[in-house]
Parts: C-alpha cells; sequence; structure tokens
C-alpha cells in the first residue's frame, strides 16, 4: 500500500499569485492541511489553508503577484496518491477578494474559508464543515457547491440564520455525529460549539435533518433568549435554547468525577471534534480553558457518551501532565468503529484504547523508533482502520495500515515510518518540491 501521499497545491494558483515557495513562513505566507476523509472506495479528500500577507501592500492591491489572498483548496487523491481534482475557494473577508479562483459571489467564498473539517456522506456526497455551524455539500467530483448552511459568527449580525453543524462524523449505520454552536457561552457574544447531537435522517441538497442533542458542554449560556432557540436541534422533543437542554452538563459531570477537581477547572472549557467509537457510543474531547501563558497540567478528558446520552466515564491511562495534549495543541481524536478502537497522537505518545476505555498502547515518542510522529498531526481513522496524519512542515500524509491487534500497534508504526521514508525519497525525485511544497499541474482546478 502507499504510505506517503503528497497534499498538492495547484500550479494555476501558484503561477497566477507568483507564489515564491521557497519564502519562509515567517515572512508572511503559509500552507496548512486542516482535516482529511476517506470514502469507503479509498480515495481521500484533504482541506488546506493557504494565504499570503505582502508587507507594504495595499489591501486594494490589483496585482496578483503582490496582493494578499487567502484560499480554501480541497483536493481529491487517489488510493495510490494521484492528485484527481482540487476544489478553490476565495477568502473574502478584510482582503480585496482576486475573484479569479472564486469569492464571495461565486460560490463558498468566506465561509469556506473557515472550513475545518471534512465529512464523506453515506451518499458520496462531500460536507464541509467550519466554525459558527457552517456545512457546505459538495458534489463527489468537486466541481459544484449543492447546498449551504450556516449562522452570523456574532449575536447581533445580521444574515440568514439556517445553521447545521460545526463538525460531522458518520456512524456504521449512516447517521450523523454532530457538535453545533450557542451563543451566550462563558458569556461570549460569539458562536461556541456546546451541543453534541445525531441524526436519524439523512443530509441532502434538499433535506436537512433535525438534530437530537444528546449532551451538551455547559449548561448555563448567558442570556439566552427565545431568538436563541434552535428550531432544528431538538432535546426531549423541543427546540434546544435556555433552559431546556441535557443535564447535567459534560462539565458538572467530568467535575464530579475527579475527587481532585477545583473549583474553575472546567470553566471556559472548549467542546473538541467527537469520533464514533461504535453505532452507539461516541468519545467526545473536552479542553479546560487555554491560556495563552501555557496549559501544561490544565485540565482535558475524553469523554464516552452514548447515542442516549448516557455518560458513561472516559479514556483511562493518561497523566494530566505527562501526557498533556496541550504542547502543540496536539487535540485530535480518531476512532476505528469496524474495530471499537480509539487513538490520540501528541507530542508525548500515540495512545491507543479499546472501545471501553482501557489504554492498550501507549508509544513513547522519546524512543528513537517513534519519535518521527513528533511532526505529524493525527486526523483520521480509514473505514479500513488505517490511521492517517499529516505532516506539519513536509505536507504529506502518512498512513498506518491497521494492526490485528493493539498488541500490534508499536510494530504497525515502525513498518509505516520506515516506508515513509523511502517512499518520500521516491516522491522527491519524482515531484521535485520546493521547500516541501507539492505543487501539481495535472489534476482539474474547479473555481467555486
Amino acid at each position: 500500500m502507499t504510505h506517503a501521499i503528497p497534499v498538492p497545491l495547484p500550479s494555476a494558483l501558484v503561477d497566477h499569485h507568483a507564489i515564491d515557495l521557497e519564502r519562509k513562513y515567517s515572512d508572511g505566507w503559509g500552507m496548512k492541511v486542516d482535516d482529511v476523509a476517506t470514502t469507503p472506495s479509498g480515495e481521500m479528500y484533504t482541506v488546506s489553508k493557504i494565504h499570503r500577507h505582502t508587507y507594504g501592500v495595499d489591501d486594494d492591491e490589483a496585482d496578483p503577484a503582490r496582493a494578499h489572498f487567502g484560499y480554501s483548496l480541497i483536493s481529491k487523491i487517489a488510493p495510490d496518491g494521484t492528485p484527481l481534482a482540487t476544489a478553490v475557494s476565495g477568502q473574502s473577508d478584510l482582503a480585496r477578494q482576486d475573484t479569479t479562483f472564486g469569492g464571495p459571489t461565486t460560490g463558498l467564498g468566506e465561509d469556506l474559508w473557515w472550513a475545518r473539517g471534512l465529512c464523506v456522506l453515506p451518499d458520496g456526497a462531500l460536507a464541509a464543515t467550519g466554525a459558527d455551524d457552517h456545512t457546505h455539500l459538495l458534489t463527489p467530483d468537486l466541481t459544484a457547491v449543492t447546498a449551504h448552511h450556516g449562522m452570523p459568527h456574532w449575536r447581533e449580525d445580521d444574515g440568514p440564520r439556517d445553521p447545521f453543524a460545526s463538525w460531522i462524523s458518520t456512524t456504521p449505520a449512516g447517521r450523523l455525529l454532530c457538535t453545533t454552536g450557542e451563543y451566550g457561552l462563558y458569556n461570549y457574544g460569539d458562536l461556541l460549539d456546546n451541543i453534541l447531537a445525531i441524526t436519524d435522517e439523512p443530509l441532502t441538497p434538499v433535506s436537512k435533518p433535525t438534530l437530537r442533542a444528546l449532551a451538551c458542554l455547559e449548561a448555563d449560556p448567558v442570556k439566552h433568549t427565545e431568538a436563541d432557540l434552535r428550531p432544528g436541534v431538538l432535546f426531549a422533543g423541543e427546540p434546544v435554547g435556555m433552559a431546556h437542554r441535557p443535564r447535567p452538563s459534560l462539565t458538572e459531570q467530568l467535575a464530579k468525577l475527579d475527587p481532585t477537581s477545583r473549583p474553575g477547572d472546567w470553566y471556559n472549557a472548549r467542546l473538541g471534534r467527537p469520533a464514533v467509537v461504535r453505532e452507539d457510543l461516541f468519545v467526545v474531547p473536552v479542553f479546560g480553558h487555554i491560556y495563552r501563558s501555557g496549559n501544561r497540567g490544565g485540565p482535558f478528558a475524553f469523554v464516552l457518551v452514548t447515542d442516549q446520552g448516557e455518560f458513561t466515564g472516559q479514556l483511562g491511562g493518561m497523566d494530566r501532565y505527562l501526557d498533556s495534549p496541550f504542547t502543540g495543541h496536539a487535540l485530535e481524536i480518531a476512532a476505528d468503529p469496524a474495530r471499537e478502537r480509539i487513538y490520540h497522537l501528541n507530542r508525548y505518545g500515540l495512545f491507543a484504547w479499546t472501545g471501553s476505555g482501557d489504554l492498550k498502547q501507549r508509544l513513547d515518542l522519546e524512543d528513537k523508533r517513534f519519535k518521527p510522529l513528533r511532526h505529524f498531526t493525527l486526523l483520521d481513522c480509514t473505514p479500513d482502520g488505517d490511521l492517517v496524519l499529516t505532516h506539519r512542515t513536509q505536507h504529506l500524509l502518512l498512513r498506518i495500515p491497521c494492526p490485528d491487534t493493539l498488541d500490534h500497534v508499536g510494530h504497525a508504526v515502525e513498518n509505516a515510518l520506515r516506508a515513509y521514508a523511502k517512499e518520500r525519497t521516491d516522491l522527491k525525485k519524482q515531484w521535485k518540491p520546493v521547500t516541501w511544497h507539492w505543487v501539481d499541474n495535472t489534476a482539474p482546478v474547479h473555481r467555486l
């Protein structure tokens, strides 16, 4: 199988903006791979952000070789790593929008610039999700946007209020596990993820399913009114909002579960992207307040919640300080529902749990065999159970084949890293990347 897969930049975009690929990111430009989603047949979709700020150039600069820019790129990649297509959508906030590669009036515009997650839906369509419960549906070939749902970022802002979800994952039976936001969380005026919910009907270009609320991060958003009710998010048959919501909250239950918990430990907590452990069980990341001065040793938990909203505990075996995910903000978790396995990677280790939350493996990244994993971010678990990681500076995906048992995770990682190093050398000869940027001129580019 292919272990090393480039995440490409379309040559048309590089040429249009005369991007200097040798320029350092500290000089005002950069690329970041945010997420990956894999189809049952093995194709991969990636979502990336690329931006440039040219110092000394006005916001209304017309010359594309000098102008500021920002784009979201969604790429479709064959199982062997061959680029199949790229969809490009332009940023429309603050800077002048160069509409050559799409813009606010031609497609996804500003909304997809904030896209952070991908999900392949049961019918094969692609859902791109982001903050403010923005959800865009794209055709599998990335040629068109077929639907869009979203909310204004600020409570007082005008605009359509037709939200769906900020994160989506599919269950084995095709239901959608989602998170949605609420205004007033910790007295913030913007929309923050707060509700874990599930659907029983499909999401299609012409039909948005009702979400059934399972749990909430914080039970008392401040100053909720009837205007903040979510008619598409129901709890006990009524719209979620104000005092009507699942209780007790996740933070309240975590405080009761930990006898060493201090008052305020979970104040200003954040909800991470949940993952499907099996059809009726999900793992939900919860992170304590993130301080700019440093967070190692701060509270975090990976909570287990059923499809009936029952809190059944949390993943065990992690030390709050020695295994802190806050170092480098490695906050992602992935699950393999076919085998009921859960994985997490941070700067200190690769962790693997059973579906019941028992830690079976911790690969110490101080071990030279696994040390290269420090440069990767965990993004996904494929339908076949393979782990998909992205190298943060080399813009390559690393696919680690699913081991027979969790006892063999270390062996699988060793073999994958060895194969990755060899394949990366071959790819450099084939692609001739410039400072680890892989430029493709073969796949069609769709301007959304």
